[in-house]
This record gives C-alpha cells, structure tokens and sequence, in this order.
C-alpha cells in the first residue's frame, strides 16, 4: 500500500539482538505467547526494523530505553541507554530515543535522564507505573516530572490496565489514567502522554486529554481494530489535536498497525495530525 502521509511511531521497543540480551527470559512468553507477536527473542536488524517501517510508510520511530521494576528483581530489567542512543546514531533519520525511568533511583536516575537527554540525544521520558507497583501520582515520581518540565521534554506513561507478563511475574494495574488529573493540576507545565490507549479506561483517558492541555493520548499496543468507537471518535474530531500514533512494536506490527488505521477513513486534516504533526510539534521535531 502507498501511503500519502509518512507517520512518526511514538512508542517501538528496540528489537536488535544486542538489545534482546538485556531483556528477561519472559520475552518468548509474553510476546509471542501472549500477544501473539512475529518478533522472537533472537531479534531483527536496525535494518530489517526500518525496512518494517518503509513498507508502513513510518519515516521515525521512538525507540523505548525502558526500565522495568528495580534491577535484581525476578522478570525486571533495564536497556541501557547506550543501546538505544548508537541505533540512534547509525540511523538519525529514522530513530529517537526515550530513556526510561525508575523512581527507585532518586536523584541518581534523575541525573541520568539529564545526561541521557542533554548529551545523548534523547527527546523524551518514558515510564512503566505498574513495573514499580506505583501509581504514577507518587512522590517518588515528582523529581523526573520537575526534570522533564526543566529539559522542555515530554514523558511518556503506560495507562490501562497491566498485563500477565509471566507465570513468575505479576502486575497490579496502577496506571488509571484519573491519576493524571493530579499530575497535570500539580504541574501543568509537563508534557504528559498516557500510552496504550488507556484501555479499559479510555473514556477516563480521554477526558484527562480534553481537561488538560499538557495530556495527551498515544494509541499504542491495542490493535486498532478494536479501539473502542469513543477512541475513533476523539481521533477523528475534537481530540485531533491531542492523539498520537504509536504500535509499540512487536507488540503491534507496523504494516497490520497502519493498515487498520488507513480502513477507518479519518478525515485528512485530523490523519495527518494523528500520523505526524501532533508528534512533531509535541517533541519539537
């Protein structure tokens, strides 16, 4: 399929075998256990990933730095940002970076996101709540908020519900996207995207979107075929302005991801923003 709009994906894990290294023994589990991904652990090249992309029409994809629950724990990891920032680096034109954050860090992790954004290229924040078993309204989260607001740099955050990622390792669902009414009345000057649609509590999303100016949508890891009609809706008209595409791939392939969107027939103005603008103009792109 041609596509007349190049889109910019919010949300891709970094699939190299280089990076596979640093994730968990779960990752056959859950990925192609659970959600059925093509992508097993022994991983794909920066170049296949990108030839991925060309075929979805998806110029630039975020690729995710993410940490996952405290280093030492069953199931809990932590790519290093290095990982992410030398795909970055062989490919300019095609990746940006995220550097994942874990509040259990402290000034040290604050430290890092600074560095991982000042000096390492990193547009963004990203954060797993449900990894730490805290919601993200906690104080221990309010130094890497206070960070972003400092960097001029958004961060992302996992809303919805968690899922099972092994029989050994369990999350708590502590991502209600409610919990960002207080983030956004504490600190309007953050840039805050809740990701993975918000799902089973995307009218809840939703509405911190439409209550807050500095909150916004990322429709990443549910398949959009199965967006509820509320989440079309907002995409297609007054919520245009405040929605980005995303696949977290593999959970999502990019082409199957593209397509399905390509079959709601949104109107031009609101794909395109949906697609590439919102993101461009959100991470200064």
């Amino acid at each position: 399929m041609t596509h007349d709009i190049q889109a910019i994906d919010a949300v891709v894990n970094i699939w190299t075998p280089e990076a596979l290294a640093h994730r968990p023994g779960w990752t056959d589990e859950f990925f192609v256990g659970k959600v059925k991904s093509k992508q097993t652990s022994d991983g794909i090249s920066l170049e296949s990933m990108i030839a991925g992309m060309d075929t979805a029409g998806i110029e630039i994809g975020f690729l995710v730095a993410a940490r996952a629950g405290r280093p030492g724990l069953p199931g809990c990891y932590h790519m290093p940002y290095e990982v992410v920032a030398d795909a970055c680096a062989q490919y300019p034109d095609r990746f940006r970076g995220l550097a994942g954050i874990d509040p259990f860090e402290g000034m040290a992790g604050v430290r890092a996101l600074e560095d991982a954004v000042t000096n390492m290229g990193f547009i963004g924040a990203h954060l797993y709540p449900h990894w730490f078993d805290l919601p993200p309204n906690a104080a221990k989260y309010y130094p890497y908020y206070a960070k972003c607001i400092e960097l001029d740099t958004p961060i992302q955050m996992q809303v919805g519900q968690s899922l099972i990622y092994s029989k050994e390792h369990r999350t708590r669902s502590v991502g209600r996207p409610i919990y960002l009414d207080d983030i956004a009345c504490d600190l309007p000057e953050l840039k805050l995207i809740g990701s993975h649609v918000g799902i089973p509590w995307h009218d809840e999303m939703i509405a911190m979107c439409w209550k807050h100016e500095n909150v916004y949508l990322a429709t990443d890891a549910h398949s959009p075929k199965y967006w509820p009609e509320s989440v079309r809706h907002y995409i297609n008209s007054y919520g245009q302005d405040k929605a980005l595409f995303g696949t977290d791939f593999p959970v999502l392939g990019f082409a199957r991801t593209r397509d399905e969107i390509e079959a709601f027939n949104l109107k031009p103005e609101a794909k395109r923003k949906f697609l590439r603008d919102n993101a461009k103009r959100l991470y200064g792109i």
